[in-house]
This record gives C-alpha cells, sequence and structure tokens, in this order.
C-alpha cells in the first residue's frame, strides 16, 4: 500500500480503528520519521481521543483507557535490554489494542500473532506501508 501523505497514513490508522477488537496487538516497524506514530495517532484520534497524542519514545507506554476499545501505544526505541519490557506490564493490556514501535526491539518471538505493519520510505518521499496479516485479521485486512 503506497500512503502520499501524512493524512493518508492516518487516515489508515482511522480506519484500522474501524476494525480493532480489544486483545489485539498490532505492531509497527520502519525507521525515525517514517510515520509509525502518524498512524498510531490516526487509530487514536479515530477512537475518539480529543487531545494530543504524543509519541510515548519517553514515557514509553501511553494508555488511553477512556476509548473502546482501550488503547495502550508503546514505544519500545529506548529499550536496550528485552528484560526491561517484563518491567513494563503490558500483559495488563489484554482487555485494549496494544500499539507497538519498534517491536523488534523485543525479539522474533513476542507478538507472532500481530498484525505486523512496516512503513518504509519510497524513493519519491512516499511510504510504503507492508503488513504481515496473522489468521485473527483475516477478512479484517486491509481495512476498508
Amino acid at each position: 500500500m503506497i500512503l502520499k501523505s501524512a493524512e493518508e497514513t492516518a487516515a489508515t490508522g482511522a480506519a484500522l480503528a474501524r476494525v480493532s477488537r480489544a486483545g489485539d496487538v498490532i505492531t509497527l516497524s520502519g525507521s525515525l520519521g517514517v510515520g509509525k506514530t502518524a498512524l498510531a495517532r490516526g487509530l487514536i484520534e479515530a477512537l475518539g481521543h480529543q487531545s494530543d497524542v504524543p509519541s510515548p519514545s519517553f514515557a514509553i507506554v501511553q494508555p488511553y483507557e477512556e476509548l473502546d476499545p482501550p488503547v495502550w501505544h508503546v514505544d519500545l526505541y529506548r529499550i536496550e535490554d528485552r528484560r526491561e519490557i517484563e518491567e513494563l506490564g503490558l500483559d495488563a493490556a489484554a482487555d485494549a489494542v496494544l500499539l507497538v514501535e519498534w517491536p523488534d526491539r523485543a525479539g522474533e518471538s513476542a507478538w507472532i500473532d500481530a498484525l505486523a505493519l512496516s512503513l518504509d520510505f519510497a524513493p519519491n518521499g512516499d511510504r510504503i506501508l507492508t503488513a504481515k496479516v496473522p489468521k485473527s485479521w483475516e477478512g479484517r485486512w486491509p481495512p476498508r
């Protein structure tokens, strides 16, 4: 999927919000500045969050419990040791949508049933979105 602007990236996040369910895990991979947070922001805003949606780079975990379903936005960029992830309490997000930026910091065996989205820069500045779609997402991806 080609995303031509930040608005299209956010709109893809909004489309994901329409098909996301409690217990879903969505991982967002890609280099710095490629649009992972923009996609997450689109999802969170589409579910009704009305104030800022900051990147959780420093907080690492930003829960949005008031949403239906709740969303936990996680950024593992600053994690240096996989054992630190256990201290984040992400198991408590079982009834939420878990959005995880930089999932590779957790290792390949983490979130194997996640909708794994990857964003890359295209030569012309567009973004290329690819997805690894697990069985639980069949019929929901791509969102319409």
